[in-house]
């Protein structure tokens, strides 16, 4: 039986220099930071990653780095959702023409063209990428579930399906997909879309898609190591731990998440606009929680994983 994919997702932030311009030196130090640190997969560019607010050329050079880098080490791919169905098949076959292992996407953007249009939407990207295939369902960020009756039309004609990442805070809906995956019996991992592991591993998920690992990655693989091997009286502190950081690195994202890693000495510069840097007081906010949360004591500070941690000033 071929390999099911499992474990933390990384899903690294766009580094940005002082004058806008995609920080690729930056961006191959969060590659390896993140594989040292234990991300089984890496996806980028998520919409932390900031996907929708790139050039297609930069997703495209981007994609071209992370396969270079990372080297087979583990699994990569690339996010190439888009509002049109050609303008996401060319990012596709250029994502996996560069040495990715695969493509992720969500429904397009903006459209709400029906579920037989989404269908073969997906199945035009699936077939023109070549590679693997990552759906993603994400119903806060494009208005739209894909909903059981689609998905199951999907897992039987996407062929290199590997993985349905599914963000849906509705648990019933995010069940029913554990549900169907395991009634097919196919190869396939859900992931969750957020770093809720003690919620979605008991149901089948396999892993999580993190926004915290590049910020605190000790403390997302004890949380997953500690759900893969089902103890979870020491999950749920963790979890309780983890959902706390999680609700501040969402804070205007991916600006808190970008402002943490600074302070942990691992700078990637300021969102682009429109998402604002955070504010002094935003500032004072993210610092204070990271604090009480250990996260200066417990976690890496720069991109060299064996330095040893110490409080940011």
């Amino acid at each position: 039986m071929a390999t099911i994919y499992s474990g933390v997702v990384g899903t690294p932030v766009t580094p940005f220099k002082t004058d806008g311009a995609v920080d690729y030196d930056t961006f191959v130090k969060q590659i390896n930071f993140l594989i040292e640190n234990g991300a089984r997969v890496l996806a980028h560019p998520m919409h932390i990653g900031e996907s929708v607010s790139l050039t297609d050329a930069e997703r495209r050079e981007l994609a071209k780095v992370l396969a270079s880098v990372v080297g087979r080490r583990v699994p990569t791919f690339v996010h190439v959702s888009h509002a049109g169905t050609d303008q996401a098949v060319a990012l596709a076959e250029a994502a996996t023409k560069a040495g990715n292992t695969g493509v992720v996407m969500l429904p397009p953007y903006h459209w709400r063209a029906g579920q037989r249009a989404l269908v073969e939407h997906f199945i035009a990207v699936a077939d023109a990428a070549g590679g693997e295939f990552i759906i993603a369902n994400d119903p806060a960020a494009v208005q739209m579930d894909i909903g059981t009756d689609t998905l199951e039309k999907l897992i039987d004609r996407i062929p290199r399906l590997v993985a349905v990442m599914d963000a849906n805070q509705d648990m019933a809906g995010f069940t029913d997909s554990c549900e169907l995956v395991a009634r097919k019996g196919k190869p396939i991992a859900v992931f969750a879309g957020s770093d809720m592991l003690l919620a979605t591993m008991p149901l089948g998920a396999r892993g999580c898609f993190s926004a915290c690992s590049e910020v605190a990655p000790k403390l997302t693989q004890a949380l997953y190591q500690s759900c893969a091997t089902g103890v979870f009286t020491r999950a749920q502190p963790l979890q309780f731990k983890l959902r706390r950081l999680l609700k501040v690195l969402l804070h205007n994202p991916p600006a808190a998440i970008k402002y943490a890693m600074e302070l942990l000495d691992r700078p990637v510069g300021v969102p682009r606009r429109p998402v604002m840097a955070l504010t002094a007081e935003e500032k004072k906010m993210v610092k204070s929680e990271l604090t009480q949360l250990g996260i200066f004591d417990d976690e890496p500070v720069g991109w060299e994983t064996k330095r040893k941690p110490s409080k940011a000033a």
